[in-house]
């Protein structure tokens, strides 16, 4: 009887509600992407940034390779061990399609680079002190890149995706500085791809977003983009309803009895009568005021009348230093005719002058009647 006793220490342990319970094992939560899933977030990024590397080589007018990436899970409390260097983080919000948030993280002295070819630099030599108009650059480029990439997503998920205008910030984690920009969550994914722009950066370029939104994109992926509520038998239907069509077999059968009894009796035709072909006189001077009569049935029809008076092409940089006063000098000397352009196609050229109180412009040299019509097309 004495074996059946309690000791104290057991008394303390049930009431302190620490005793084992070994008819309830608990269930281990997954904080991990199995193989597969990590296959699935590494396709839906290379299909995304293949894209994004096409529209980042136009911007930066350098030859640009992103390469496959590689899928790692790490805690949030090692985010420091992922991000040891000072960064630019660009944070990106899923507006419609997905809901979450997309951190794209890249090395603040590529980022530099990236934002001096955006002004019109060489990127070499550039200054890893990001200003403002280099943040502002780099933003630019990263909304051009995010927009491919949601345009490219679209495609895979079947679904419209479209994100918010992004956010830059420059993230050092040792220094706890942007941080507020990491997912609160604790497990998070860091998608990184090697990121080569012409002879200037070799290196990486990677997305961080929680381990949440990165199983809704595998089960999304997984749906196949079918929406909710949709059951699995409806494709079913759809493969059955090319079988009515073999219905018609009894409308063959007529056909196939008619040929007899037209063998049985022939019929003559009569002879074919073949004359000439005759054509009416051509007049040129009808030829020529075809145009005319075919455009009288559009005279009613409104167009757009502009006058330019020059143009001129600045770089990013020359445009983003512009201000109160800036004077644009464009292509034509001072008392050289404008242009009068009809739906943005010249018809004639003429002077500025001034009506009363506006301005306005007389009409100097014309096109021919011809010619407007030529470039009306």
């Amino acid at each position: 009887m004495e074996n059946n006793r309690l000791s104290q220490d057991e008394i303390d342990a049930l009431l302190n509600g620490t005793g084992s319970t070994p008819d309830e094992p608990e269930v281990p939560e997954v904080l991990d992407l199995s193989e597969m899933e990590r296959d699935a977030i590494g396709e839906i990024g290379n299909i995304s940034f293949g894209s994004s590397a096409t529209a980042l080589s136009t911007l930066l007018n350098q030859k640009v390779d992103i390469t496959t990436p590689s899928v790692t899970v790490i805690p949030k409390s090692k985010i420091s061990d992922a991000f040891p260097e000072p960064y630019v983080a660009i944070e990106v919000n899923y507006t419609e399609g997905f809901s979450g948030s997309n951190l794209l993280v890249v090395e603040q002295n590529d980022a530099a680079i990236i934002a001096d070819l955006m002004i019109g630099g060489d990127g070499k030599g550039a200054d890893p002190s990001l200003g403002e108009i280099h943040l502002s650059a780099v933003q630019e480029a990263m909304n051009q890149m995010m927009g491919s990439a949601a345009t490219s997503m679209s495609t895979v998920f079947s679904k419209k995706i479209d994100i918010s205008p992004p956010r830059v910030e420059l993230l050092d984690v040792t220094e706890e500085k942007g941080t507020d920009r990491i997912p609160d969550d604790e497990m998070l994914v860091k998608v990184s791809f090697n990121l080569k722009v012409g002879e200037l950066i070799d290196s990486s370029i990677m997305q961080l977003y929680p381990l949440t939104f990165a199983k809704d994109l595998i089960s999304s992926l997984m749906n196949t983009g079918n929406a909710e509520g949709e059951t699995t038998p409806q494709p079913d239907v759809t493969y059955e309803q090319p079988k009515e069509p073999v219905a018609p077999e009894p409308r063959i059968e007529p056909q196939q009895q008619q040929p007899p009894k037209r063998q049985g009796t022939p019929k003559k035709t009569a002879p074919v009568q073949v004359s000439p072909v005759e054509f009416s006189a051509f007049d040129p001077n009808e030829a020529s005021q075809a145009p005319i009569n075919n455009l009288d049935m559009l005279l009613d029809i409104p167009l757009s009348i502009t006058v330019e008076l020059g143009r001129t092409k600045r770089s990013v940089k020359e445009i983003l230093e512009l201000s109160a006063g800036s004077i644009i000098e464009l292509d034509k000397l001072a008392g050289e005719p404008v242009d009068i352009l009809v739906n943005q196609r010249i018809v004639a050229k003429g002077e500025v002058v001034v009506i009363e109180e506006n301005f306005g412009v007389r009409v100097t040299d014309i096109l021919s009647q011809a010619e407007r019509i030529n470039n009306l097309k």
